[in-house]
């Protein structure tokens, strides 16, 4: 019997409920394991149930749940930037918090725009972003991102000043005979072409998901490519946002994925991993170069919400970022991570519909294609990804399943970003089960 009042994801269809969580497994009220091989959407990274972050929750709940920064800090918001500074890439030391991705790009875009005000740059209000990305579903964050599909629906909405060039995504843009430094120097020369389009003067920042999360699956940049964006945006005085909502705190084996880069944003986003799922939240974290143009201009900013550093979700996080430290457990997303590449490998390399098994750390996806040579993808309608998900859950396997990788449309992948706690034993079953799902999908034409 539907008993639920909920609007839920899918309209008209409820969810078995979820009764409890244990490490890397949810259990259901009908008493089924899962295993979290998705950490829901890249989220719970420190596993369910952590006694530490429990405590950290009810004892800041217990002493301040809530004081509105208008009139006050807190020692929980303060020690948790204090922590993010200090780990934080070269030039980053100021953190602004807030509840989740999508808040926390938009307020990464309206920061770019008031700074550029600030300094003298009126005419800078133009947003360059990357085809097939995914920045969140507020209506700023959605204008940026280039996810197709989600953009339909609310054509109209959209805010005009935005525009997108090409992911560096080799896999699917590199040609034949082109060499990897070539490929990064064309695909980050899209940017500067853009941005003499527009002309360099009306153009406010250019964000980017380190490595692509959702809409792509996993994609990380081509070696260099960042180096030359960073080096584009200081030619022209375009602010760099790195959205590393999904892929950063850890997910790719570094805290943040830009480390493996070389090099620092102006403005870095973060969520997901920063609270684990324990809260909502997430932060911007921007170089003090835009915080000192704030204090020496109009001496605010002109922005907010209700929630901005919520103490019981900063002192949870900060207990989960110690847990992370203390536990070293980057260690185990690289190794856990690599371990699964090979056992994906191993399990799956070759299967005729197999086109690719890419990402960092404990960030992976496979992509599916009808045809591995030409890298032709399903029929839309065959619903491949759906599919794949359906059996995975079956077999008691939480994974990530996305539609329209190549354009929006056509194209399907599935993503994997298991808890950092993850063992070898439960990596193993990851790719067991998978494997046994893709083998249930594709034996029927």
């Amino acid at each position: 019997m539907n008993d639920s009042h909920i609007f839920h994801r899918t309209a008209g269809v409820v969810p078995p409920r979820a009764s409890h969580g244990e490490g890397v497994w949810i259990t259901a009220t009908d008493g089924r394991r899962y295993l979290d091989a998705c950490g829901g959407a890249a989220v719970s990274c420190l596993g369910h149930g952590d006694p530490a972050v429990v405590r950290a929750l009810s004892d800041q709940a217990a002493q301040l749940a809530y004081a509105h920064t208008s009139f006050f800090t807190t020692e929980a918001a303060e020690d948790l930037a204090n922590l993010l500074v200090r780990n934080a890439p070269e030039g980053l030391g100021r953190v602004y918090f807030l509840c989740d991705g999508s808040e926390a790009i938009e307020t990464a875009i309206k920061m770019a725009h008031q700074y550029h005000r600030e300094t003298g740059g009126a005419a800078r209000r133009h947003v360059i972003a990357r085809q097939q990305s995914y920045h969140g579903n507020t209506l700023g964050a959605l204008s940026a991102g280039g996810n197709a599909w989600r953009r339909t629906t609310y054509d109209g909405l959209l805010l005009p000043a935005t525009s997108h060039i090409a992911p560096c995504w080799a896999y699917r843009h590199q040609t034949p005979g082109e060499s990897d430094s070539d490929y990064a120097a064309r695909a980050a020369g899209s940017l500067e072409t853009e941005i003499l389009r527009l002309g360099p003067e009306n153009v406010s920042c250019f964000i980017a998901e380190t490595v692509v999360g959702a809409t792509l699956g996993c994609v990380p940049p081509s070696p260099g490519y960042f180096r030359q964006i960073r080096d584009i945006c200081d030619r022209y005085g375009v602010l760099l946002i790195l959205d590393e909502v999904m892929c950063g705190m850890g997910r790719t084996g570094t805290l943040h994925a830009c480390e493996q880069e070389g090099i620092s944003p102006d403005i870095l986003v973060v969520a997901k991993g920063l609270g684990a799922g324990y809260v909502p939240l997430g932060a911007v974290i921007c170089s003090d170069r835009i915080h000192d143009a704030f204090v020496d201009g109009s001496g605010s900013f002109t922005h907010g919400h209700t929630f901005v550093g919520h103490p019981v979700a900063c002192a949870a996080a900060l207990a989960v970022q110690r847990e992370i430290a203390s536990r070293d457990l980057l260690n185990n997303v690289r190794l856990r991570g690599a371990e699964l590449h090979g056992a994906l490998g191993a399990r799956l390399a070759v299967h005729p519909h197999v086109g690719d098994i890419r990402g960092r750390g404990l960030f992976l996806a496979l992509e599916f294609v009808a045809d591995r040579q030409d890298k032709t993808p399903f029929a839309p309608e065959r619903h491949v990804h759906r599919a794949l998900r359906d059996a995975a859950f079956r077999k008691g396997l939480l994974i990530y399943a996305m539609a329209g990788t190549i354009d929006g449309r056509r194209g399907d992948h599935i993503l994997l970003a298991p808890p950092y706690t993850v063992t070898t034993q439960e990596v193993q079953q990851v790719a067991d089960r998978l494997a046994d799902a893709v083998t249930e999908v594709f034996a029927t034409p």
